[in-house]
């Protein structure tokens, strides 16, 4: 079975123990899937993506949705990364410029 990811939304937010951005995409060309969590990985360099989990009242964790084979869990991994990758590098781009304008301005 062939995976397309399309349409990669990724959300930044102010990172805070480890959550560093959102992200929501489409599978296949039928599925929205989003909430997908983007984390930087414990104890080593990269990322990884978190599910969403719904907790219900009396405590207990179900799953919303998630892939359920490796292949599909990768190519997921792999494109939303790649994604949030380029809008970071871009961003830091953009505030590398902003500050040589400053400094080249205030010569």
């Amino acid at each position: 079975m062939s995976i397309t990811i399309s349409e990669i939304e990724i959300i930044p937010i102010k990172p805070h123990n480890g959550l560093l951005a959102f992200s929501s995409f489409i599978l296949n060309n039928a599925f929205y899937i989003g909430d997908v969590a983007i984390y930087s990985r414990l104890n080593k360099p990269g990322y990884r993506l978190v599910y969403p989990v719904k907790a219900l009242a009396y405590g207990a964790r179900v799953n919303c949705f998630h892939p359920i084979n490796k292949n599909a869990a990768q190519k997921i991994e792999d494109e939303v990364i790649k994604k949030y990758s380029d809008l970071i590098s871009k961003s830091d781009d953009k505030e590398r410029i902003m500050d040589e304008t400053r400094e080249e301005s205030s010569l």
